[in-house]
């Protein structure tokens, strides 16, 4: 994997954002490798990410803040700086049905994720046999009603002793607490099988049958302390028919759930995601 910085900018819309930064990188020998812009004129922001290599580049990324600093201020900039070859420790959180993890556990150790799947947390002993298959330590915390407070405890504990930095929620069947949500800011993405805003809730697939949609979809998005109402990441669909019974969709959305999860893990570790509001821009 090269070695590339990765600069990711949101800032009130002016001229000479680009011009400015441009310059700024050019003059420390930066040869840049991608570079992808957005502008939400209804609001007046404008988005930018900017891959350049690092051999040759003048300034070392702990040199860099101080260096930019000026431009920064003058554009009233939120920004940050990803190393390509930086690599998050990822931590899983499953119930029982593992055909999200199943895909997600195969891709990495295949190559396919930038990260490191450090732990698979599970409230049941399903996904146990799986993680152990690819190496990856498991722990069962059961949650109850009577339970809850004191095994988010337990899993924000393990969470820190594993140095995780991003926590992925695999058909993950629990509501998280605000106090966890706060922990992870942007930091927990979740799947819901469901297209949203359409069916939020525990069985999605059941309300879409009972009404007779002709599309099914589902959802990943990040997790904050609303229900299913985090920025959204991706979303896919197909259509059915009539002739689909429940079986089949629930057969179908889990295809489309592994695809939207990995899609947005993906992109999170690649730093191509700016959240601004309940909304995202997804960079190339």
């Amino acid at each position: 994997m090269p070695d590339t910085a990765t600069l990711l900018i949101n800032c009130p819309d002016a001229r000479g954002i680009v011009a400015a930064v441009s310059e700024f990188l050019y003059k420390n020998d930066a040869n840049i490798v991608h570079n992808d812009q957005h502008l939400d004129a209804e609001r007046g922001l404008f988005f930018t990410r900017i891959e350049w290599e690092l051999s040759g580049f003048k300034l070392s990324l702990e040199e860099f803040p101080p260096a930019f600093r000026g431009i920064a201020e003058r554009f009233e900039m939120q920004w940050r700086v990803e190393r390509s070859t930086s690599r998050p420790r990822i931590a899983i959180f499953v119930s029982k049905y593992d055909h999200c993890l199943a895909d997600l556990l195969y891709r990495w150790n295949c190559g396919e994720l930038r990260g490191d799947v450090a732990v698979v947390i599970g409230n049941h002993p399903d996904g146990e046999k799986l993680a152990r298959f690819y190496g990856v330590p498991f722990h069962c915390i059961p949650v109850a009603v009577a339970t809850k407070e004191a095994a988010e405890a337990s899993q924000l504990a393990l969470l820190v002793r594993e140095k995780i930095d991003l926590v992925v929620l695999a058909r993950y069947m629990q509501i998280l607490s605000p106090r966890f949500v706060a922990a992870y800011p942007q930091r927990i993405i979740n799947v819901h099988h469901s297209f949203l805003p359409a069916f939020i809730g525990a069985k999605p697939y059941h309300q879409a049958f009972e009404r007779g949609v002709k599309l099914i979809g589902a959802t990943s998005h990040y997790v904050t302390t609303e229900l299913d109402e985090g920025p959204i990441i991706e979303q896919t669909t197909e259509r059915i028919s009539h002739r689909d019974q429940l079986a089949d969709l629930l057969q179908k959305g889990r295809e489309l759930e592994k695809e939207v999860l990995t899609r947005a893990l993906r992109w999170h570790v690649e730093s191509r995601i700016l959240v601004y509001g309940k909304k995202t821009v997804i960079f190339d």
